[in-house]
């Protein structure tokens, strides 16, 4: 090749290197700067407009809206954001404040929530009125606190689909628009997230709009609303009801006291991320305990067991874990166990290979009957069969195909009659017909010893899916369609299994390109499931290094909530960092830091050195396979 070819491949690649680039850029603007209302676009006057009844009192008027009388000028610059994240920093001074008012003949009090006129080709603006009032040049005047559409969050329009369409969510943006931008008046009821979805559709108005979360752009967060709306602009109330689905019924959650709280450690490596939660939660008083964990890679899984002897730990797929929970509790329900009092969380002995222990699960006399009838059928059709072998007990299950004979399903470890564990074999359950009575034994006593989580059970989930489908060094990306990459797959499964377990709290980790790749198509994703779910949900960016590890390594936190727990704060750093270049302004929402204002003392940024100069010198000729710290 020669040097005018090389030099053209070479800006090809530079070409496509920003290309890249700024395609990353703006789907971190799509994702962090979502579409929200702005001040909305003043129509053609009207006749029938105007603000009625006599004014606020005076003192009244400047005592609940001081910036409003500041100045005789149509307009005062504002020195200081109001605290209701008000987005405008020029405050339209007022010359008196209304209770009411009549746009196009219809009548409109502070509190009530309208339809504003938008651009031309949109959905009109959704707002609640907090504020009429006259200009001091005599121009009438509303304040909107606006709602948001799901499309219009960080949910945006590829994922609104997963929300409800009546859903909207209040949001904590405020700001001054002429009052014949009044369309329409819209009742929207204030749901409870936390009741039955009867309660729900009774309460939503015949409009069909309800909310039960407020939304805030500082780390993308839905939380809930807990009380009745009483705003001091407003003397109404709001309706209250719920959103919770059929899927989320009171039998299958369970409430949580002082006693041991169970974590699932999905994708758990070698337990990192759960062993800092347990720690920290102790820290806090709260007793939490890796019950369960999850992992493909079985050198991570014995590392994990050996390290946490108490914790049940499976080496399989998720999507297999998953599979097999569905199936589990199935088998709770046909024996009746979950009809009965839910599995003690104080339980400590596990279901194993060496448990001899008799069956204490007892079923009613009439399945008994019916089981001995369907045996001794089976007895009489096979008394020409060959030798039989008989099942001395079951010792573990799992789902998938164990004995990669491509048969996937449901299989059972046996341990045969009269053979020792040597001669165990996994068998799949269609072949355990004549085996009720051992069936039942094994899922009596893995229910009361919790050998597997049950919906309502698990109180954290945590974990970080995989998805090399995003990476910056994987070539083949999708980006057209990133849930159909099999790479990206663990997301939805990590998703389903919050949605089939209900924990009461959700962390999931993972890498800033989960923001950055197809305009952040997979941070979307996770947080519009969580909250179509119910879940309170908050997104924050930390580096490793700002809480005293020594390296850079920035990670996207993904916090989730049940409705009726409190929403988590993320721990502000503790010590400097060396960053590599700075955060990028698209982050500024969801990087954890503290306030440009604020003054702190951080500790100093460890490094390499701190972390490794006091290990002993190891020399060409060493020997020793173990040293001691300290030796020389």
């Amino acid at each position: 090749m020669g040097k005018g070819s090389k030099r053209k491949h070479q800006k090809k690649i530079d070409e496509s290197i920003d290309s890249e680039s700024e395609t990353q850029s703006q789907g971190l603007s799509t994702l962090l700067d979502p579409p929200k209302p702005k001040k909305a676009r003043k129509v053609v006057p009207d006749s029938d407009l105007c603000l009625v009844g006599p004014p606020i009192a005076p003192a009244e008027a400047r005592q609940r809206w001081p910036h409003r009388y500041q100045s005789k000028n149509k307009v005062k610059k504002q020195a200081v954001i109001e605290a209701s994240n008000d987005e405008e920093n020029e405050v339209l001074q007022a010359k008196n404040h209304y209770v009411e008012a009549i746009v196009d003949g219809c009548g409109y009090k502070l509190g009530d929530n309208a339809y504003v006129k938008a651009e031309d080709g949109n959905l009109d603006y959704i707002a609640r009125i907090v504020e009429f009032f006259e200009t001091v040049d005599q121009e009438p005047f509303f304040k909107a606190q606006w709602f948001y559409r799901a499309e219009d969050t960080v949910i945006n329009k590829d994922n609104a689909h997963l929300i409800d369409k009546r859903r909207v969510f209040l949001s904590d943006i405020h700001d001054d628009n002429p009052l014949n931008c009044i369309i329409s008046k819209v009742e929207i009821a204030e749901i409870a997230p936390d009741n039955d979805s009867a309660a729900k559709e009774s309460r939503i108005p015949d409009s069909g709009l309800y909310y039960n979360m407020k939304y805030s752009l500082q780390h993308l967060t839905f939380k809930n609303i807990f009380t009745e709306i009483s705003k001091k602009d407003s003397g109404t109330s709001s309706v209250v009801s719920s959103e919770c689905g059929s899927n989320n019924t009171s039998s299958e959650v369970q409430r949580f006291d002082n006693s041991q709280k169970y974590l699932l450690d999905l994708y758990s490596g070698c337990g990192a991320m759960s062993t800092g939660l347990c720690m920290g939660a102790s820290l806090a008083g709260i007793k939490l305990v890796t019950k369960w964990a999850v992992d493909i890679n079985s050198f991570a899984c014995k590392s994990l067991q050996w390290n946490h002897p108490e914790t049940k730990v499976r080496n399989e797929a998720a999507e297999d874990f998953l599979c097999l929970l569905k199936e589990w509790e199935k088998l709770c329900q046909k024996f009746s166990l979950l009809e009965l009092n839910k599995p003690s969380e104080t339980v400590s002995s596990e279901t194993g290979e060496e448990d001899d222990d008799d069956d204490d699960g007892q079923g009613c006399e009439e399945e008994k009957e019916q089981e001995q009838e369907k045996e001794r059928q089976d007895d009489s059709s096979s008394e020409d069969s060959s030798e039989e072998f008989e099942v001395e007990r079951l010792l573990d299950i799992c789902f998938g195909d164990p004995d990669k004979a491509k048969k996937r399903g449901l299989y059972f470890k046996v341990r045969w009659k009269g053979y020792d564990k040597s001669y165990d074999t996994w068998e799949p359950i269609e072949g355990l017909s004549n085996c009720e009575e051992r069936l039942k034994e094994f899922v009596s006593k893995g229910y009361k010893s919790n050998i597997l989580p049950l919906p309502g059970s698990v109180y954290f989930i945590c974990g970080g899916p995989p998805c090399q489908g995003v990476s910056g060094f994987n070539r083949f990306r999708n980006s057209n369609a990133p849930l159909e990459d099999v790479k990206n797959k663990q997301l939805v499964v990590y998703m389903d299994t919050i949605e089939h377990l209900k924990p009461r709290y959700v962390l999931m980790e993972n890498v800033v390109d989960i923001l950055k790749f197809a305009k952040g198509f997979l941070g979307q994703y996770a947080v519009g499931r969580l909250v179509s779910m119910n879940y309170q949900a908050r997104m924050g960016m930390m580096a490793a290094g700002s809480y005293g590890v020594p390296q850079f390594r920035m990670r996207v936190f993904l916090w989730g909530s049940h409705p009726s727990e409190k929403l988590p704060q993320y721990p502000l750093p503790t010590h400097e960092v060396f960053s590599r270049g700075g955060v990028p302004n698209e982050f500024e929402e969801i990087h954890v830091t503290y306030d440009k204002k604020d003054s702190c003392q951080l500790e100093s940024a460890l490094t390499l050195a701190d972390a490794i100069s006091d290990l002993p010198q190891v020399n060409n000729d060493e020997s020793r396979d173990q040293r001691n710290y300290g030796t020389t």
